[in-house]
C-alpha cells in the first residue's frame, strides 16, 4: 500500500549521511528531522536563519520564537547557530548545502522541477526553492506519485512553471524511489505491497524497470 507522510519522511532520512549539511523544505521534507538515524551527526539548515535544527518540540520544549522556514516551531540541536536570512542564503548560494529535500507539484525525465506555482491559484511564491535547486549539491524530491485526481506527477515534460532545470537527482514518492538520469525515471525501490505494474501505470514519463525491484525498508 502507498506510504503515508511519516513513512515517506522516514525513507528520506535514509539518504542522510554523517557530516552532511542538509536543508529540508516545507511539508513532508521537514518531517524527516524526526528520523535522523541514531549515532549520525548531520546539520539541518533552515533558510530563515538556523543551522542545527532539531526535531519537532514536545509541549514542554515549545518556543514560539524558534521556527523553521514553514513557521513551525522546532528545536535547536547542540552546537546550533542562529543568524540572518541573508547569511543563510549566502550559505545556500555559495554551494555549502550538501543535500536539500523539497516537495514538488511535478518532476520530469529531464530532472526539471515545478514546485511553486499553479496558474489560477493563490500561491505565496517559491521561497528559497529557486536558490536551493541552484546551490545544493544533491537534490531529492518528495511527493505523492499522482495528484488527487489520479494524474501522474512524474512526466515527460513539466506543464507548470519551473523552479529549476536539470537539477533533480532522486524522487521519493508514496509508491516508489526513483533516480532521474539519462532522460528517464529509473525505479530503484517500491513501497511495501505496491506492484511494479501500479507504479508503471501512474508514471507518465519514461520509466526504466529492472527485474526484482526491492521493497523499501520503512
Amino acid at each position: 500500500m502507498a506510504l503515508n507522510r511519516e513513512q515517506i519522511a522516514k525513507r528520506v532520512a535514509q539518504e542522510f549521511y554523517d557530516g552532511a549539511y542538509i536543508n529540508l523544505g516545507i511539508g513532508i521534507p521537514t518531517l524527516a528531522a524526526n528520523y535522523v538515524p541514531k549515532n549520525m551527526e548531520v546539520m539541518l539548515q533552515s533558510e530563515n536563519g538556523l543551522l542545527g535544527m532539531g526535531p519537532y518540540p514536545t509541549e514542554t520544549q515549545v518556543d514560539a520564537d524558534m521556527i523553521n522556514a514553514g513557521k513551525e516551531t522546532v528545536t535547536a540541536a547542540t552546537g546550533a547557530s542562529i543568524f540572518s536570512s541573508a547569511e543563510s542564503f549566502a550559505m545556500i548560494r555559495g554551494g555549502h548545502v550538501d543535500l536539500t529535500v523539497l516537495g514538488a507539484f511535478e518532476v520530469d525525465i529531464h530532472g526539471n522541477i515545478a514546485s511553486w506555482m499553479i496558474p489560477g491559484k493563490l500561491i505565496k511564491g517559491m521561497g528559497g526553492a529557486m536558490d536551493l535547486v541552484a546551490g545544493a549539491r544533491n537534490i531529492i524530491v518528495t511527493m505523492t506519485h499522482a495528484d488527487k485526481h489520479g494524474n501522474s506527477k512524474l512526466l515527460s515534460d513539466c506543464t507548470l512553471p519551473l523552479t529549476g532545470v536539470n537539477c533533480i537527482n532522486k524522487i521519493i514518492t508514496d509508491l516508489a524511489v526513483l533516480e532521474v538520469k539519462e532522460g528517464a525515471f529509473h525505479l530503484l525501490e517500491r513501497a511495501p505491497g505496491v506492484s511494479t505494474e501500479e507504479i508503471i501505470s501512474k508514471t507518465a514519463g519514461k520509466l526504466i524497470v529492472t527485474a526484482n525491484v526491492p521493497e523499501m525498508q520503512v
